[in-house]
């Protein structure tokens, strides 16, 4: 077939009203040649541009300076240049953003270059849009990277904040502590004083807890909770909790109905922890359920798994309240009558304890004001063995008499430690500061240090590490009593050289059985 003979458009046309706006010009610049586009687009004739206008002259400063420093030695190396955006001048001065090509090459030893020239204004406006989104996005970014920054400064800073208020609050406590153990000592003919003595004693346990449990959110953040697991039967757990919570199941006129299991159940748990948990489910049973309720505490075997329950007849759980429920600080509006100052804490220690223990925690609740039911499934040990030996520790045991020296900066604390282990029979003396101690070491020459860590001028660790430099005193028996309790205080009392570290306030008959040599240093 041959090719249609076609009455085509003059070729001068095609180029003159071309979709792009085409140039030529010689080496220097000059315009030899524009079409009719270009010239509609600046707002010129070609009259006015041909031999008399360089294509500098339609370029801003700043393009004058890209086409001498970039764009013409790349033309004069590789012959062309693609896709340059520059801004061209119309004759208003106004701008138009144009992407151009160009080529160059010599016609009867003269040099042209040959320029296309496409209007980009939609596409310097999507370019322009585009990078307003980088931008925003990367600041956006920067912010988030501040912001995530700033959270983990203030939970650092909280972290610190609990670690020192726990601290603080631990130094009062321990000669409020002191002195009631002293007063257990005395027997009382008034019964009003017994009762007294009970009821501080009660509050001051519910204060030290409280305390507790601000530590526990700052290890429960940092993942810093370890467990001492060991063979230990479920009942023995069960009872710990219930007499841990006894006393305030009675105070509220409950009735409790305990249920053990019918058969020995052994698990490989942390002892402390266990008891923690059914303890704070108990506590919570007895709190939330109105006077004179009650509540039910049962344990069994189910297959592989120990269930634990706490039913109790008290306010219950709304539908809405129950995903909620084991949140750090949550409370029931319900509640906030009966919670008796609660931090909202211990159900979500509850959740994390169970969790590291390799189980689970559930709560069941027919509604407001019918009542709840926690359940516990943990992880049976199956290799029971024989009985499991008791979790309970005997009261400590009178040993030789030692001679003591308390160093503390808190009078009634030194004061009311050093009456009560005079009623055990030793000796004792008491120093308020660093320098003080070192000082009484050769006046007193104790054979026993029990050292507070916050200490003026010289820190207890300060203290202690020069204690152990000493060859005289290389067998003293270092003891640290602080409110500083974390891991971390209880490494570097290690480090210092510490035999014991024991935390405010102070469990006396650790503390004997310390003195006594019925402690183990494992324990620090």
């Amino acid at each position: 077939m041959g090719v249609p003979n076609r009455d085509l458009p003059p070729v001068a046309d095609a180029y003159d009203l071309a979709a792009c706006g085409l140039m030529t010009t010689l080496g220097n610049g000059t315009v030899v040649r524009v079409n009719a586009t270009f010239c509609q687009w600046v707002g010129y004739e070609p009259s006015e541009l041909v031999e008399l206008r360089r294509l500098q002259d339609f370029l801003t400063i700043g393009g004058k300076v890209f086409q001498q420093t970039h764009w013409a030695p790349l033309l004069q190396l590789q012959r062309s240049v693609a896709e340059v955006k520059l801004d061209v001048k119309r004759r208003d001065e106004t701008l138009i953003p144009m992407l151009i090509n160009a080529s160059r090459r010599v016609y009867r030893d003269e040099i042209f270059d040959d320029f296309s020239f496409v209007v980009v204004k939609d596409r310097h406006a999507y370019e322009r849009e585009l990078l307003l989104a980088r931008k925003n996005a990367e600041l956006a970014l920067e912010a988030k990277r501040d912001a995530q920054q700033a959270l983990l400064l203030a939970d650092r800073r909280k972290d610190e904040f609990l670690a020192t208020l726990a601290h603080e609050l631990r130094n009062p406590l321990g000669p409020m502590r002191m002195v009631l153990d002293l007063l257990q000592l005395k027997e009382f003919s008034d019964p009003q004083v017994g009762w007294s003595h009970d009821v501080l004693n009660r509050q001051l346990g519910h204060l030290s807890h409280l305390v507790d449990d601000l530590l526990e959110v700052s290890r429960i953040n940092e993942g810093k909770i370890e467990l001492r697991k060991t063979r230990v039967e479920l009942a023995t757990l069960m009872r710990t909790a219930v007499e841990t919570s006894q006393t305030i199941v009675n105070a509220a006129s409950h009735e409790l109905t305990v249920e053990y299991p019918s058969t020995p159940v052994f698990l490989n748990a942390d002892p402390t922890r266990l008891s923690q948990i059914f303890s704070n489910l108990l506590i919570n049973a007895a709190k939330y359920t109105p006077r004179g309720g009650t509540l039910r505490f049962t344990g069994k075997q189910d297959q592989g798994d120990a269930i634990i329950s706490v039913q109790d007849s008290g306010i219950g759980i709304s539908r809405d309240d129950l995903p909620k429920l084991f949140q750090t600080f949550s409370q029931l509006v319900e509640g906030k009558e009966l919670s008796q100052g609660g931090l909202g804490i211990g159900l979500s220690l509850v959740r994390t304890l169970v969790g590291l223990h390799g189980g689970t925690v559930t709560a069941r609740s027919a509604g407001v004001g019918l009542g709840s039911e926690f359940t516990v499934r943990l992880p049976v040990l199956i290799d029971s063995g024989s009985a499991a030996r008791s979790e309970s520790i005997p009261p400590a045991a009178k040993g030789k008499p030692r001679r003591v020296l308390v160093v503390d900066d808190n009078d009634d604390a030194a004061a009311s430690l050093a009456m009560l282990l005079e009623m055990e029979g030793h000796a004792t003396q008491v120093g308020e500061s660093g320098v003080r101690a070192m000082q009484l070491l050769g006046e007193f020459n104790p054979d026993t240090v029990i050292l507070d860590i916050g200490l003026p001028g010289m820190n207890g660790y300060d203290v202690a590490r020069n204690i152990r430099k000493m060859q005289s005193k290389e067998k003293l028996l270092l003891i640290a009593l602080t409110g500083w309790g974390q891991e971390q205080d209880k490494n570097e009392a290690r480090l210092a050289g510490f035999d014991f570290h024991f935390t405010k306030p102070l469990d006396v008959q650790r503390l004997l059985r310390a003195l006594n040599g019925g402690e183990s240093a494992a324990h620090l």
